[in-house]
């Protein structure tokens, strides 16, 4: 499939679709064949930028007639509105992964509560409820604000060993609410005043805690958790992750004859972009590509599966060029195999010489340092390693012409992609919490 000319295809022809009618979720749902299974993907703070950005990082630089569509592309059909119900504009994870879940609008740092701070109902529960199986496979811990927002129930995202405690004590009808989550959070989970892990073993999880044991998996319920935090970030680890999770969930969760509701997130997308890290950026995106690519060819092969794809918001304010040269090379970030993070952290080690500082720079980032470059990150040596990846990560976004406008999120409107049984619902231009009454509404029987 090629893009000729069009940033957005299929857009223009169903802006309006949602809106336009004036319907509820629920009226839209009322009708048709509804999914048995659900799989909602989240990529962290992915904007539309990130996706033209991804598009041509895949591409190349040399663009003259065409460039090849993503699997973004070929199923990109509608945005959302990401503000929370506050006067900011500007939503965090929690109130956006909680209006997604809940199809409410809260407040910034709530999760799953509203603006009176008592609990709502989430799509998990909901499911749980209707026999579904439930499951999440995300990048970040699996009590981060997103993943959170589909199982517990607090006023506050931080502190997150609350929400690990929500994990084994929230339940439905004395049953768990997640039967299937993978990522990180060992730290909240196995404690001093609770060893959450051990309570959900007696309770009869089976629990790992290395990402290649993923295929010993037989039964539900299952916890793996593989960071302390969350995982390692995708530049620096196999760019199959997220989709290995995420394929073993699926094989999981199929087992349930009702069916399965799952949330798989490229949690760190936004971490690269509160970094203002390009190359960071653009291999999460990857790993979260491989996820989708996973789940796109379970959903052809089942013939009865809903896949939905947006984000919570966007983060950073990312530019495809950020100077008067109007040019963006791609190439660039590609010969960087290193977060700024990690690279100043091997730099803080040696003596700060121009000869270490070099060595470590070429280990990983395949364009030589000029010798401006090279005197800032020494001079950055004496100070930290902030200061240090602040420079590498000036020299990676001035030589690849990439600009950013802050280390926050933005009110940016995100892309929804759908694909499958009930998708045609997801057209247009849509609340975020459209989205979550609509994933309510589809598992109601």
């Amino acid at each position: 499939m090629k893009l000729k000319g069009i940033l957005f295809p299929v857009f223009l022809a169903v802006v309006g679709t949602v809106g336009g009618l004036n319907v509820s979720a629920e009226e839209m749902s009322a009708t048709g064949i509804k999914p048995k299974n659900i799989i909602f993907m989240i990529g962290d703070g992915m904007g539309p930028n990130y996706l033209a950005a991804y598009r041509y990082f895949k591409h190349g630089d040399s663009v003259v007639d065409s460039v090849n569509a993503t699997i973004f592309d070929e199923h990109w059909v509608g945005v959302a509105k990401t503000y929370p119900h506050d006067e900011t504009i500007v939503t965090d994870s929690a109130a956006s992964g909680t209006a997604l879940s809940t199809g409410v609008k809260t407040y910034n740092g709530a999760v799953g509560v509203g603006t009176d701070q008592q609990s709502l109902a989430t799509w998990f529960e909901l499911a749980k409820r209707e026999g579904k199986s439930t499951g999440l496979a995300v990048s970040s811990p699996v009590t981060h604000a997103t993943p959170a927002s589909f199982y517990a129930h607090q006023k506050k995202r931080n502190p997150q060993e609350p929400i690990a405690d929500d994990f084994i004590d929230n339940k439905v009808n004395n049953q768990f609410v997640v039967d299937v989550a993978f990522g990180g959070g060992t730290d909240f989970f196995i404690r001093k005043d609770r060893d959450v892990v051990s309570e959900l073993q007696k309770s009869g999880f089976n629990y790992i805690d290395d990402i290649e044991k993923l295929g010993t998996l037989t039964d539900m319920p299952v916890l793996g958790l593989f960071g302390a935090y969350g995982l390692p970030s995708a530049i620096e680890r196999d760019t199959a992750s997220l989709a290995k999770m995420t394929n073993t969930a699926l094989r999981l969760l199929s087992k349930n004859e009702k069916g399965f509701v799952l949330m798989v997130e490229g949690s760190q997308i936004d971490w690269c972009g509160h970094a203002n890290d390009i190359a960071c950026a653009m291999a999460e995106m990857q790993d979260f590509e491989n996820a989708v690519e996973s789940v796109m060819a379970f959903a052809k092969n089942d013939g009865n599966t809903l896949v939905v794809i947006t984000a919570d918001h966007e983060t950073g304010g990312l530019s495809i060029s950020a100077d008067e040269a109007s040019i963006w090379k791609p190439s660039v970030i590609k010969r960087v195999h290193i977060s700024a993070a990690t690279l100043a952290k091997n730099m803080k080690v040696t003596d700060g010489s121009k000869e270490q500082i070099e060595s470590a720079w070429s280990k990983h980032i395949y364009f030589n340092l000029q010798k401006k470059e090279l005197d800032a990150l020494v001079a950055a040596h004496s100070i930290n390693e902030d200061a240090i990846a602040w420079v590498i990560k000036g020299v990676i976004n001035t030589r690849s012409s990439t600009g950013w406008t802050t280390v926050k999120h933005t009110a940016l409107d995100v892309p929804v992609m759908a694909f499958g049984v009930g998708s045609e619902r997801f057209r247009g231009v849509m609340e975020n919490t459209y989205i979550g009454q609509t994933l309510h509404a589809l598992v109601k029987p």
